[in-house]
């Protein structure tokens, strides 16, 4: 799906409404700007997230911003299949595991305030601008589960709670990759054996979409589910009948983040929003809205537990990105098997 930023949209109401000016028809070339004034972005954020950083870059640049939105493995395959003629200038959002695993369509650029950026999150050799870090988290039904019945990862592997665990398709859904690779992690034990008795507790329920899991964990379909911090906290928020909880066994801390798209059309430009991404005020912005900072001057809100306080697996970016697809084959096959073996 497609849509356009505060300036795009005037422009597209205008041109559809046939708008005049002094009895004389306004042409799409004056109201659409040059191309060194345009920017596309393809990003896997939800409109809450990516809109007002959007209208706050236009606003401030007057550079028109497309954006075109999607699912993070959607969106990187579509920029694989348009490398020779790229479309898109900035992929912003998705976890950058799964950013890594396209390096090839990525230009590495190292952001203005780089030095601002926490170290644990940069990217070595600047093939990604992080966003954020987010945290996995569990979440449960109150209605349905006490207070203390589940605790870590090892509670989604028991028997009374098969075919009631909601979790994504880590083929379509970048955070459920994430989540996959880490419970592996957290699990201290073969990553296929993991993957077999993760799957064979789901049942074949696979949901297509990260968002998915919040609402059916709420509604009661499923008792608990698979998700990242942020979106659990605004949805408690909201009043959903969840709560959440930080495995005992270990989370990862796999920031999201933008990268730059090679051969990019408006490829400064695309440095620019980069930029503006990881800036004192967006990033202040975004900490305000339950998402921890990648810089170490943005205070995350008092009520995110520190650091400190949450045990951490060791996730490894480049093994994670290189065993992409075997992890996602590996998933497929006992997903889809009828007994586990």
């Amino acid at each position: 799906m497609e849509k356009r930023g505060c300036l795009g949209i005037l422009a597209a109401v205008l041109l559809l409404a046939g708008c005049t000016a002094g009895g004389e028809e306004v042409q799409e070339a004056s109201l659409a700007p040059a191309e060194e004034q345009r920017l596309v972005i393809y990003t896997s954020h939800k409109e809450e997230v990516w809109q007002p950083i959007v209208r706050e870059f236009e606003e401030r640049t007057g550079i028109w911003v497309d954006v075109v939105t999607g699912g993070t493995n959607e969106l990187l395959e579509r920029i694989d299949e348009e490398t020779e003629h790229p479309s898109a200038d900035v992929m912003f959002g998705g976890g950058v595991d799964s950013l890594a695993v396209y390096a090839d369509c990525f230009e590495p650029y190292q952001c203005s305030g780089w030095g601002d950026i926490q170290a644990q999150y940069r990217s070595e050799d600047g093939l990604w601008t992080p966003f954020s870090s987010l945290p996995v988290v569990l979440i449960y039904n109150t209605k349905l589960l006490p207070q203390g019945r589940v605790t870590g990862w090892s509670d989604l592997l028991d028997e009374s709670l098969r075919g009631r665990v909601a979790f994504a398709d880590p083929a379509v859904s970048g955070s459920s990759f994430t989540s996959l690779v880490t419970m592996a992690c957290a699990m201290g034990e073969d990553t296929e054996a993991t993957i077999r008795e993760f799957a064979y507790s789901l049942e074949g329920n696979e949901l297509s979409g990260s968002g998915d899991v919040l609402t059916a964990v709420n509604n009661g379909s499923f008792w608990v589910g698979v998700t990242l911090e942020e979106t659990a906290l605004k949805r408690q928020e909201a009043g959903d009948s969840i709560n959440l909880v930080y495995p005992e066994e270990g989370t990862s801390l796999v920031p999201d983040g933008s990268a730059l798209v090679k051969g990019a059309p408006h490829g400064d430009n695309a440095r620019l929003f980069l930029d503006f991404t990881v800036s004192y005020d967006v990033q202040e912005m975004m900490a305000g809205q339950y998402r921890r900072s990648v810089r170490g001057d943005v205070a995350r809100l008092p009520q995110l537990p520190a650091l400190e306080e949450l045990a951490l697996v060791d996730y490894d970016v480049p093994w994670a990105s290189q065993n992409h697809d075997a992890v996602l084959m590996t998933w497929a096959f006992y997903l889809d098997g009828e007994e586990e073996t």
